[in-house]
């Protein structure tokens, strides 16, 4: 028979609530080695603790995951969690369907991400939206080898400097002497806010849904005309020009001398050259001062309409991988940066900085931790997904002939500017966040 002291514990353990394992899901777009470093960190997590387990999966892309989650939430059957890359950040702000990370994890020290990881995804009052997860930013790669054939001994940093040596390149017998794949990512966003220029007015749209395109004047039309006039004289190769058909892997298999890419292509390019690939941050034109480059890739953002214990199992994955060993883990495996000063500090007192599986951390850092402007913070427009693949179709059209570059870009902005009013009138009367 139990004394009344047992039936008294009996009655508080009866009494007490089941702490239950929250069992949520986090939806996201990479593949490649980018998949790869997410299962690795998902198992992780899921075998760090017994609390909380998270089911990771693959969308097969960043627009169909965001496509299938929006749609997912009107049916309520929704993740937790979702991986969105930066061209949609307003779209997604505007959703109705994500919480501010921050007013989900109220108690984290946000200021530690790093100035160029902030800036994109912040709001107005500078408070994160989501957060900064695989970043990436642009940086310029080198074959040493290459490079060493022509007599040319370090990587240029000027625009002035690539096409000099691209021009040595090419009379030492290198066909392919610079390659890019002409992204708005690359030689629009990345271009601009290096160069402390906008590309469209209100501060790219940070200042409220009228603004316009402008990159159809000035120093960026310009560099799109230089480089089709490069392309030309043989001395840049796009995609299809490339033999292998990709621009990156072009550069990786030693048929191009030079490249302009992302932090996350470096794991790739390093598992194919090694010690080969040289990179610095990317090349200015002369005269200019310059500023931070934007952070790339993706953030993590926390979707509406779940129950506590489904966020306290994101809050506690949000943190896992926020965690220094993680970010070290996944620039590693990726060549994406830290996006926290700790991490990267983390990443300097464990002596691998000098590493070269981690060379993209100290360049990557170093280029988005320049001097910011309010014309480098980012780009806040609307359907901004929608307008890459426009300026794509109008430039590339250029670029073979179609039209001229002047004429295509003044067709980009035109069409871009209707995507912008659209936007506007979708959302008439909001203010920004």
């Amino acid at each position: 028979m139990l004394n009344k002291s047992a039936l008294s514990a009996l009655a508080l353990m009866v009494a007490a609530p089941v702490a239950q394992a929250a069992d949520f899901e986090f939806w996201y777009g990479n593949t490649g080695t980018g998949e790869e470093a997410i299962q690795s960190a998902c198992t992780a997590f899921n075998e760090s603790q017994s609390e909380h387990r998270v089911s990771c999966v693959g969308q097969g892309s960043y627009e169909t995951g965001m496509q299938k989650a929006i749609a997912a939430y009107r049916s309520q059957q929704h993740p937790v969690l979702i991986q969105f890359f930066d061209a949609g950040t307003l779209d997604l702000m505007l959703s109705g369907a994500v919480l501010p990370v921050q007013d989900v994890a109220p108690d984290v020290d946000w200021g530690d991400y790093i100035n160029g990881a902030r800036s994109f995804y912040e709001t107005s009052t500078g408070e994160l939206f989501s957060q900064p997860y695989n970043g990436s930013t642009l940086i310029f790669y080198g074959n040493r080898e290459l490079l060493a054939q022509a007599g040319v001994d370090e990587l240029p940093q000027t625009w002035e400097g690539v096409i000099e040596a691209a021009r040595v390149l090419k009379d030492a017998g290198i066909d392919c002497p610079f390659t890019t794949d002409a992204h708005p990512w690359r030689v629009l966003e990345q271009f601009s806010a290096r160069h402390g220029l906008s590309i469209a007015s209100r501060n790219n749209g940070y200042g409220g849904l009228d603004a316009e395109y402008t990159f159809n004047t000035g120093p960026v039309a310009e560099h799109l005309q230089n480089l089709a006039a490069w392309r030309d004289e043989g001395l840049v190769k796009l995609d299809a020009d490339t033999a292998a058909g990709k621009y990156t892997t072009a550069f990786n298999s030693g048929e191009c001398a030079m490249m302009e890419g992302s932090t996350g292509s470096y794991g790739a390019a390093f598992a194919a050259l090694g010690d080969k690939v040289e990179i610095a941050m990317a090349p200015m034109y002369e005269g200019y001062d310059r500023h931070n480059t934007l952070i790339g890739g993706a953030s993590i953002w926390v979707m509406k309409g779940h129950d506590e214990p489904s966020y306290n199992g994101a809050r506690a994955f949000l943190d896992f991988l926020r965690g220094d060993a993680q970010q070290i883990e996944f620039t590693r495996i990726t060549g994406y940066v830290p996006v926290t000063n700790s991490g990267l500090a983390a990443l300097e007192a464990a002596g691998l900085s000098g590493d070269p599986q981690f060379a993209t951390a100290g360049v990557g850092v170093e280029s988005l931790n320049q001097p910011a402007s309010e014309d480098s913070r980012g780009v806040r427009l609307g359907f901004y997904v929608q307008f890459r693949d426009i300026f794509m179709e109008e430039t590339q059209k250029a670029f073979t002939g179609g039209q001229d570059m002047q004429a295509a870009l003044d067709a980009a902005a035109a069409r871009g500017n209707d995507l912008l009013r659209r936007f506007e009138q979708t959302y008439e009367g909001t203010k920004l966040p």
